[in-house]
């Protein structure tokens, strides 16, 4: 086993670490500066207009989004209370809920995404070429 640290998958990991938390340090303060909330509600948000009319469990949004379960309830809550959300009950448990996406929700959705893509676009290096890009999607997929 290779203990280096300074290996070259240790750096490769480091890396994509950093590169994503400038990313998302980035996207998130554009969000901020444009008055839109979190980027975990895009997530979320996403999730649920993509589900359509079935909606989603709770414990299917965490595992969509890789919030932690405590996290989703929350969120869920704070979604609810600003009308971007609804839960309904189960069909097929009584105890249980289905998240949906409300209109509002779709439009807030809809308001984030320009402001979101611009700034993921604009965290990217400038000296990359579209091949590059390609390259990298490619060897990220692999993986």
């Amino acid at each position: 086993m290779d203990t280096d640290p300074a290996s070259d998958i240790m750096r490769v990991w480091v890396r994509l670490l950093r590169i994503e938390q400038r990313v998302r340090k980035t996207v998130e303060a554009k969000l901020k500066n444009a008055g839109l909330p979190a980027l975990v509600w895009y997530d979320v948000l996403l999730e649920l207009e993509r589900a359509g009319d079935a909606g989603l469990r709770q414990r299917d949004i965490q595992q969509h989004t890789l919030l932690e379960r405590y996290n989703v309830s929350r969120l869920v809550d704070r979604l609810r209370d600003a009308g971007l959300v609804k839960r309904k009950p189960a069909a097929d448990d009584g105890r249980g809920s289905v998240v949906h996406i409300t209109s509002q929700g779709r439009a807030l959705r809809a308001a984030m995404w320009p402001v979101y893509s611009q700034a993921v676009k604009g965290a990217f290096p400038a000296q990359l070429s579209e091949q590059d890009h390609g390259r990298l999607l490619s060897l990220l997929e692999r993986l």
